[in-house]
């Protein structure tokens, strides 16, 4: 009977542990994860404390000068939305090893444990000399290393936790890595076998007593570059390259290569390699030092200290040029559209007026949806392998429309709340009835509320910058039910109080959407004007921004105007305008109507008429472009009789203007977003009428 017993009770045990493990979120939907940019770009303009760059053998590495804090960085930073490290993965590095003493270990990088953590932590709030000799041979033990990587004399060391929270190394002997030039070194862990290559060559491969842990916790662990965050085992030589590849044999990207021991899959800015030297008596300089260098990965960010950069983007096959602000395409494997794939049907939780596509750093493509229920609110998405998945609730009323933006290195969502959910009073205002600005947190990794400013059901925000100030205008659609011409405003960015405030107020009829774009030196500010009370034939206005203000530049004739997009085609410039139906009084409403192009007249400073579309009920237009191909996509709503419709897709044909190419099946169609990952492009659309949005994947050839 005690028999029994026990072994009821192991496999209830074995039962309690399947479940514990299930719960907890595996590492699989990762990109390539740069682990040595991530710590040098925080910020671009100076290379961060304890490290500095060195040049070596004709190419930059970093030298670690000490386990400073600043070369570490918390596990979720990167390994977003879960909480066990990938069970397959590939490490790649490009170090150039002093000579080892021996029976020294130094570390390229070691993921660290919640208790290791807190120690050093206290240990950075003392001296160097005390840092130095606290440490003791306890130190060698590895209970607060989570997993790391390890250099030795000819031999490279991985370690980690392994079943039962045992630490274990699995080490590769032999490697012999000449001192004082370049290696690149690939490790790649897989369920059932492990390989090293080195520079290329043939790799040493051997199949594990077990495979790799597939519960490896990281949570509330700790990334440490070139240490273990101590100053025994500090990193001695120089490191240019470390990417974290899940899930992937990095080894077939990066091998055969013309340069096997200088190989790159991605490789930080600050560490390009430097422009040829020309001869003294050679004219031409580059002064900046910038020029000639060749930066290679997936993303590259572009700033006035990176001018004359070059870099290659493995997944567009497209080398670009940084101007100082933005990468300009120098070559570029045009791609031509082919056909429209259906990729995700994503059920929300209610009716949806608008989508906003946006990247957070550090997380991911995020999509914020504006749904109609003030039940359920609004929600933010995670774009993934899988598509889009819920990432974070928002509460909303009557939501309309989301606008991301950014004010220096913080990013922000303002909704617009047009509170028509709880309130059915004609003439006050409701409570609800406030748009409100949210701000990302680092730390919480969610949007926490920052501030609310009163709005009349509005319609939409558009946020930009002007001589380096960050302005919001909100499109304040009614007062009530009834009053429709009313202020909408301009709000600026105020550096003191670090919140947006009144700049200016500017009449409409029925606001529904703000347009802002530049051309030369000019900025410009466009407001679709939808109803006034009595009528949807009303004259939308342009804005010009003079000498601190918007001043009207021009009006067109719009019909229910619901959004204007600008566009350029070559040095040609557009404003295509969405006409949602024609009424006037009590007559009927006419939903089949043109919508119109209109191309700017630079001889005579105005927009003038290029092409009439018709569409139905049109609420939204998307312009993106694929190659040297250009696209418009129409919201078609309503059609006086079903919200059942096609959306048209327009492709750039020159002389003829747009012409249709792709009808896509819509229901109560809201909104077109166009976005890209990995080098693929897609669309987004959302529905007002039924709780879904669908995301159509664009094939290209």
């Amino acid at each position: 009977m005690s028999r029994q017993i026990f072994i009821l009770l192991l496999l209830w045990a074995s039962r309690v542990t399947e479940t514990t493990t299930d719960a907890w979120r595996q590492c699989t939907e990762l990109l390539p994860l740069d682990l040595l940019s991530f710590v040098l770009e925080r910020d671009t303009s100076r290379v961060v404390p304890g490290a500095r760059v060195k040049q070596s053998a004709g190419a930059r590495g970093v030298q670690f000068l000490s386990p400073d804090a600043s070369m570490s960085f918390p596990a979720s930073q990167l390994l977003v939305n879960c909480d066990l490290f990938p069970k397959e993965f590939s490490i790649v590095i490009t170090v150039k090893v002093n000579r080892f003493a021996p029976k020294r270990d130094e570390y390229v990088f070691s993921l660290m444990g919640r208790s290791n953590v807190e120690a050093v932590a206290l240990e950075e709030k003392e001296d160097e000399q005390r840092l130095r000799e606290k440490e003791t041979k306890s130190d060698e033990k590895h209970a607060g290393v989570i997993l790391g990587l390890k250099l030795s004399q000819n031999s490279l060391h991985f370690v980690f936790n392994g079943h039962r929270k045992a630490a274990e190394h699995w080490s590769f002997q032999g490697i012999r890595l000449t001192p004082n030039q370049w290696h690149t070194l690939v490790l790649v862990i897989g369920l059932h076998h492990r390989k090293l290559t080195v520079d290329c060559n043939p790799p040493l491969e051997s199949g594990p007593s077990r495979a790799f842990p597939s519960d490896l916790n990281i949570q509330a662990s700790r990334f440490h570059i070139g240490s273990r965050g101590r100053w025994k085992g500090l990193f001695s030589g120089l490191m240019r390259q470390l990417v974290l590849v899940p899930n992937s044999d990095a080894s077939n990207q990066l091998c055969p290569s013309s340069d096997p021991r200088l190989a790159a899959l991605s490789v930080p800015p600050l560490l390009l390699d430097l422009p040829v030297r020309r001869r003294q008596n050679e004219r031409h300089d580059t002064s900046s030092g910038a020029a000639g260098r060749l930066s290679v990965g997936v993303e590259r960010p572009c700033s006035e200290l990176l001018r004359g950069q070059l870099w290659f983007n493995p997944l567009k096959k497209g080398l670009y040029v940084c101007d100082g602000s933005m990468w300009i395409t120098v070559l570029e494997d045009h791609k031509r559209l082919d056909y429209v794939l259906e990729q995700q049907v994503l059920t929300t939780s209610s009716e949806t007026h608008d989508v906003e596509v946006f990247q957070i750093q550090g997380i991911g493509l995020m999509a914020a949806m504006a749904h109609r229920s003030s039940a359920s609110g609004s929600a933010v998405y995670l774009w993934t392998n899988l598509g889009f998945r819920l990432y974070q609730n928002i509460s909303t009323h009557g939501a309309l429309s989301w606008k991301h933006f950014q004010v220096g290195k913080k990013a922000y969502l303002v909704v617009s709340n047009s509170g028509t959910e709880t309130n059915k009073s004609v003439d006050k205002q409701p409570e609800s009835d406030f748009s409100v600005i949210y701000k990302w947190s680092n730390r919480r990794k969610r949007f926490v509320q920052f501030q609310t400013l009163q709005t009349y059901c509005a319609r939409d925000w558009e946020a930009f910058n002007i001589n380096e100030q960050t302005y919001l205008a909100v499109a304040n659609h009614r007062m009530g039910n009834n009053n429709h011409t009313i202020n909408s405003v301009i709000y600026k960015w105020s550096r003191s109080t670090k919140s947006f405030e009144v700049h200016q107020t500017l009449i409409t009829s029925g606001a529904y959407d703000w347009e802002f774009f530049k051309v030369g030196p000019y900025h410009f500010l466009v407001v679709a004007n939808a109803f006034d009370g009595m009528t949807t034939s009303l004259d939308s206005v342009i804005y010009v921004w003079i000498d601190g203000k918007f001043q009207v530049f021009q009006t067109i004739k719009t019909f229910c105007a619901t959004d204007w997009e600008m566009f350029q085609i070559g040095s040609r410039v557009f404003l295509v305008v969405a006409n949602g139906h024609r009424f006037q009084g009590n007559g009927p409403s006419q939903y089949t109507i043109n919508s119109t192009i209109y191309e700017l007249d630079m001889s005579g400073r105005m927009f003038v008429r290029f092409q009439d579309i018709v569409t139905y009920s049109a609420v939204d237009w998307e312009f993106f472009s694929l190659g040297e191909e250009y696209f418009l996509v129409v919201a078609n709503s309503y059609n006086g009789e079903s919200y059942s419709l096609n959306s048209i897709l327009y492709r750039w044909q020159g002389y003829e203007g747009f012409v249709p190419v792709h009808w896509l099946p819509t229901f109560g169609c809201s909104d077109w977003e166009f976005f890209s990952s990995n080098g693929e492009s897609f669309l987004i659309y959302s529905s007002a009428k039924a709780p879904l949005s669908k995301v159509f994947k664009l094939k290209t050839y």
